[in-house]
């Protein structure tokens, strides 16, 4: 009898102590958000004691079974999906607003706009040195912003890749992890803290991979797991313990290109697929300024072209260059300003092609109203990846939420826990304790 207490007595103190234990695993994780809490399994033991030829079953304690890890694929699939959705969104909404400033910063439609009102003025005394010089600096001026604007979007375009660089390293070291994961997992055995870290891991891996790509994994019976690139086709980077590395490449306009083990494709969700859009927005963007530059060079060149300046021969180039980063002044004297139609005299008087120019430039097609659409357009864009960004982190906040109830650890509980073990772990101490003095008492028998 005394024996027999003392195993009921040692087994719950061992299945204690092994329960404070994860208890206190889970308490110091609280705040880890790769860390799903443990449990510890327990079973009864049961002895066998035989009489004569009799045997017979009695209960001998507590057996300590294995470590559970709370863990649910739907709500950790749902937590995935929608912080690839988020960070799209944001990655792109970040790189146009930095396009955005960089073309505001730029001031090239107040450029634009400054010019036209120089011209304006000019109309007032076209003869006025003074107001022919100031038109001809506001044109040097403007000529200033547009290669401004196109070396602070190439900034913000390179800002981009670069980040599109660095992340690639990231989810190739990722998808490195996540395979040597998989390799540790075939070996592990159930039930076991090793195992169960190496599952905090492997999901690590698949959150920072569905980040940066929108990804399908398959989770296998031994655990391991095996990653598809959601795209157009969709490719494999891990199986197993083998991955397909991801390569990226920059085209002349500063579009990206992704392959992975040599087989391009698309990104359909994640930070890459945002900054992909991104990129070749700004490429639409740069075509954009570039064809605004020409646009302001071709026509203030046609008017010159068609008029005379005050020494009454015909306006040569104001402009030269072949977009919004090459554009330059080339006159160089204000008196070389065609304000006058063509055939007028010498110090004539005349705007009337002065007037033709000031109304291309301002005409609907023209570069002012053409700058202003670009800007606007550029605005609405970026208000509208803001509500979204807005809109999809609402939905990942809430799934977070809901991945930390079913695998967070909840302080409360665990504090709970730790009143009820130690008076588990009391009230086995005592069972040894009264075991120990019936043996005593026993032994000390005449």
């Amino acid at each position: 009898m005394p024996t027999a207490i003392f195993t009921i007595g040692r087994s719950g103190l061992t299945a204690s102590r092994r329960s404070l234990e994860l208890t206190a695993q889970n308490i110091a994780n609280a705040d880890n958000v790769d860390y799903s809490r443990r449990t510890l399994t327990q079973g009864e033991l049961v002895m066998t004691g035989n009489i004569g030829n009799n045997a017979q079953d009695s209960l001998g304690g507590v057996r300590p079974g294995t470590i559970e890890r709370a863990e649910s694929s739907l709500v950790q699939r749902q937590a995935r999906d929608s912080s690839s959705a988020l960070s799209a969104a944001e990655a792109e909404f970040f790189a146009m607003k930095e396009a955005e400033s960089a073309l505001e910063a730029s001031g090239v439609f107040t450029g634009l706009v400054d010019f036209e009102a120089a011209l304006t003025r000019l109309q007032n005394n076209p003869t006025e040195p003074a107001l022919r010089l100031s038109a001809l600096e506001s044109a040097r001026k403007m000529a200033g912003n547009f290669r401004i604007a196109n070396g602070t979007l190439a900034n913000a375009r390179n800002l981009v890749q670069a980040e599109v660089s660095a992340k690639t390293l990231t989810v190739n070291e990722l998808a490195g992890e996540l395979a040597k994961v998989n390799a540790d997992l075939v070996g592990s055995r159930e039930g076991t803290a090793g195992r169960a870290a190496l599952l905090d891991a492997r999901d690590k891996a698949l959150r920072g991979l569905a980040k940066e790509f929108g990804i399908s994994p398959t989770i296998n019976a031994n655990g391991t797991a095996d990653v598809m690139l959601n795209g157009t086709p969709p490719v494999a980077l891990v199986t197993g313990a083998t991955t397909s590395p991801l390569a990226t490449s920059f085209a002349a306009d500063g579009t990206v290109t992704f392959t992975v083990g040599g087989t391009p494709t698309v990104p359909a969700g994640g930070a890459m697929a945002g900054r992909a859009s991104a990129l070749a927005e700004m490429a639409g963007l740069q075509t954009g300024l570039d064809a605004l530059a020409v646009s302001a060079i071709n026509i203030t060149n046609a008017a010159q072209a068609n008029g005379v300046g005050l020494d009454g021969n015909p306006g040569p180039p104001i402009f030269a260059g072949t977009g919004a980063g090459s554009i330059n002044v080339v006159l160089a004297s204000a008196d070389g300003l065609a304000t006058a139609a063509a055939g007028s005299p010498a110090g004539s008087r005349d705007t009337a092609n002065l007037a033709a120019l000031i109304s291309a430039l301002g005409d609907a097609s023209g570069p002012v109203s053409g700058t202003d659409s670009l800007l606007l357009g550029l605005s609405s864009r970026v208000s509208a990846l803001e509500t979204r960004s807005e809109g999809l982190s609402v939905v990942a906040a809430s799934a977070e939420a809901e991945l930390l109830r079913e695998t967070g650890v909840d302080l409360d509980t665990e504090a709970a826990n730790l009143v009820r073990l130690q008076q588990a772990f009391e009230a086995n101490s005592r069972v040894i304790q009264v075991a120990a003095e019936l043996f005593d008492t026993i032994l000390g028998l005449r």
